[in-house]
């Protein structure tokens, strides 16, 4: 073999080689950057909405995969676990489905269930403007003021707040949420129900029966309660509110004229005097009473002689 056939093999062979080696290198480096496959599980999300107190059935839930990484807590896969469960909450479509927006097992479906111990649900009669134009809607926080009749000050109206800062549970009857979500217009806001204690309950009660009730739309970061000692018509006109019929300036008892003083007697006057000058002597000799010149000893018949 002659040395040009020997350059030509080798070359061959090291090309051969090269090739060999740039593509076990091109195929490890594909493997190791190429995309991962996440590991997934299955998880139950609402397959539409669910409106809160609805209870569930298979047709309110599908199976999704998701990431394991990303598992939420309380998340439900088995859709028979949910079956005859209410919800105590709005779910919205495609949301996961966890434990605490289910009703207890055997709880039921309703309002019931989304009531937390020791509070209380009521609902209040009200209308579009008492309803702030519809946007008490269920999960806003409102004042309930009470506007009535004072006993104290006859004709004058009296309003103030009775309880503050509570949620709204529903807005409008069953019957009126169903008919919007089939008509898909705004709830008409006709009743309205308040999670309260039983202390504001009974407030709510006195105050549905004396007057009437106006909603107050809050920040539902306000958590601060309204201090309101209230306002009497009398005050929107600059009047000051009058006091308390307890506090009332009493009226003074007239009082009693003194009988007038008995002046004294006037002295007696002062007797006559006569002033005799005899000589170089003066004296002063007081006039006597005609009775007292008369001397008692002498007869009638002498008294004056001829």
């Amino acid at each position: 073999m002659n040395r040009n056939t020997r350059l030509v093999a080798v070359l061959f062979v090291a090309l051969l080689a090269a090739t060999v080696a740039s593509f076990v290198v091109y195929r490890a480096l594909a493997a190791g950057s190429g995309p991962q496959q996440p590991q997934t599980i299955d998880t139950l999300v609402a397959a539409q909405v669910i409106p809160a107190g609805t209870m569930l059935t298979r047709d309110y839930v599908k199976v999704v995969q998701w990431p394991a990484s990303s598992r939420l807590d309380g998340s439900l896969s088995d859709p028979r676990s949910v079956v005859d469960r209410g919800a105590i909450v709005t779910i919205a479509a495609n949301e996961p489905i966890t434990e605490a927006k289910l009703a207890a097992q055997g709880a039921g479906a309703g309002l019931p269930p989304t009531i937390p111990p020791g509070m209380r649900a009521m609902s209040v009669r009200v209308n579009e403007v008492v309803g702030v134009a519809g946007f008490v809607v269920p999960g806003t926080r409102v004042d309930v003021l009470v506007t009535f009749e004072s006993r104290t000050q006859a004709s004058e109206s009296v309003a103030r707040v009775v309880v503050s800062n509570v949620q709204v549970l529903t807005a409008g009857t069953r019957f009126d949420q169903e008919k919007a979500r089939t008509d898909n217009r705004p709830i008409p806001t006709s009743v309205v129900t308040l999670l309260v204690t039983p202390e504001d309950a009974q407030r709510l009660a006195l105050a549905a029966a004396a007057g009437r009730i106006t909603l107050i739309l809050r920040n539902p970061l306000d958590n601060a309660p309204t201090e309101s000692a209230g306002i009497r018509a009398g005050g929107l006109m600059g009047n000051p509110t009058p006091p308390p019929p307890s506090a009332a300036p009493r009226t003074p008892k007239p009082a009693v004229a003194a009988a007038p003083a008995v002046p004294p007697p006037p002295p007696p006057p002062a007797p006559y005097t006569v002033e005799a000058i005899r000589g170089a002597k003066r004296t002063t000799e007081p006039v006597k009473n005609e009775d007292e010149e008369k001397p008692r000893d002498v007869p009638p018949s002498q008294e004056n002689p001829r």
